[in-house]
């Protein structure tokens, strides 16, 4: 899937963590990318962008499901 973009296209060590600091985290480490904070249940396009990192956040702003290139 993801094996077509370049740079880091996972991050499954920042489940758990505060959304915020998820994001800028993604954006430091893949700078091909843009990370964009979600709340769940949010209805989101099903499009394939390898500049894309989605990050899934709960009501407290933390991270719940690993963020990938998507």
């Amino acid at each position: 899937m993801s094996s077509e973009c370049e740079g880091k296209d996972s991050w499954p060590e920042l489940v758990g963590d505060e959304g915020k600091d998820a994001a800028a985290t993604i954006e430091s480490e893949n700078h091909l990318v843009n990370a964009v904070i979600v709340k769940e249940g949010t209805f989101v396009t099903a499009d394939f962008r390898c500049d894309r990192v989605r990050v899934w956040v709960n009501k407290r702003g933390i991270v719940t499901k690993v963020p990938i290139i998507g």
